[in-house]
């Protein structure tokens, strides 16, 4: 027994150590070996606090996506363009009372939770960062907060020694370069034709790179650069399956990401993580499985992205998990060699939720006790066995059991010989 768990654990840490992310396609995996050791070093976090908050929080309901004229969205039958209106005018009210990011960082921390991933502008392309490119942001003329929320998470998340995520929605639905005023707006891409108006695009390309060198030059060292709307790709990346999501006339929607990573990497922050989402190769450095974890182990770094109720963004009605489901999650995602990501939005005075902070701390009370089985580990086979969930520590010496019960406290823990 001990010298097939030995065998057993070699062969983990050969795969999931060192395998670069990525080898299974065809694009080319991070070889930057700065690169490689940080996303291992972010492997042994395992467990990161996400908060979708905007401009939206103010009614309570799905970020941004109601602005996008697609079928599957619900306005509750108000006229698009009216809802439109409504929506960007959410700026001019946008004033929460009780942000304390302190508070939040500090509730993070007792959770047990190692990094933060904040949303420093969504799709609805409303700015929670100061920035010179537009006015649409909390420190705009016409925003009556007057304050750079991405700076207060920042400090006081680095201040308890947490990494420091930084979410970025790569298409700007408010950007008149991408959603151009002269057309309509029939879905999420943008709505002219790339090839008949090159300039426009470009113009939309250099907003979208001065504002991600601002927030990777102005806010200090940054871990991860998140960055979503994958159906903004480089070409290369196009495939039958993304093809659904390209923009007028099947266009590729392209963005160089070797700029980015010259803008935001090289020039301030060497050792930062870049996760292109679902686009894949270089700069894809761990992939996001959205609310969902895999039924197995997935051969390349990944985490899950997970909402603590049912909606990324807060809503007063909102369903969340249970301490038991949520626990019961995070050893299911390290058992198969992933990170769990969990996202609560707060309201719109600034508040986190009374029933998820409650959440998070008895989520902290069992990762005290039994953190030794989670935090810095690899996967051990078999990984899961009915209700039993197996991890090992990163050089193989500690291996353990993990028991998932539907009673208090939840979940085991049994050190193996």
């Amino acid at each position: 027994m001990k010298k097939t768990l030995w065998a057993a654990a070699i062969f983990t840490l050969a795969t999931f150590n060192f395998q670069p992310a990525h080898a299974q396609h065809d694009s080319i995996p991070e070889t930057d070996p700065l690169i490689v050791n940080r996303i291992d070093e972010w492997q042994d976090l395992k467990f990161g606090f996400m908060m979708h908050w905007g401009i939206y929080a103010q009614w309570g309901c799905v970020e941004s996506w109601n602005l996008c004229n697609e079928p599957w969205l619900n306005r509750d039958g108000a006229p698009y363009e009216d809802y439109k209106r409504a929506y960007w005018a959410l700026n001019k009210t946008f004033n929460p009372k009780h942000f304390d990011p302190q508070g939040w960082a500090a509730a993070a921390k007792k959770a047990g939770m190692r990094y933060v991933v904040f949303t420093t502008k969504h799709h609805d392309g409303f700015c929670m960062f100061d920035t010179r490119e537009t006015d649409y942001s909390s420190t705009g003329p016409d925003c009556p907060a007057q304050q750079d929320f991405t700076r207060g998470v920042v400090d006081a998340f680095r201040q308890s020694d947490m990494w420091i995520g930084l979410y970025f929605s790569k298409p700007d639905w408010h950007c008149d370069d991408y959603w151009a005023h002269e057309w309509a707006t029939p879905d999420r891409n943008v709505n002219y034709s790339i090839a008949d108006h090159p300039d426009r695009w470009q113009r939309f390309c250099d907003y979208t790179y001065n504002q991600l060198y601002e927030l990777t030059h102005n806010y200090g060292k940054i871990d991860i650069l998140w960055l979503d709307g994958g159906w903004i790709r480089p070409a290369w990346s196009v495939n039958d399956e993304t093809r659904p999501w390209l923009g007028c006339s099947g266009q590729v929607q392209e963005l160089d990401m070797h700029h980015v990573n010259e803008v935001t990497r090289v020039s301030s922050n060497p050792q930062m993580i870049i996760v292109d989402r679902s686009v894949g190769g270089r700069y894809e450095n761990y992939r996001t499985p959205e609310k969902q974890v895999p039924d197995s182990l997935l051969p390349y770094p990944w985490e899950t992205c997970m909402t603590m109720g049912d909606s990324w963004s807060y809503s007063p009605r909102d369903q969340y998990k249970s301490t038991r489901e949520l626990i019961h999650m995070l050893c299911d995602v390290v058992a198969k060699g992933g990170n769990l990501l969990l996202n609560v939005g707060p309201d719109a005075d600034g508040n986190l939720p009374a029933e998820a902070l409650r959440r998070m701390e008895e989520i902290g009370r069992w990762l005290d006790k039994n953190g030794h089985a989670i935090y810095s580990t690899r996967p051990l086979p078999p990984y899961c066995d009915g209700n039993r969930r197996y991890t090992q520590s990163k050089d193989g010496k500690h291996r353990y059991e993990i028991t998932l019960t539907d009673e208090y406290p939840y979940a085991t823990v049994k050190k193996l010989k």
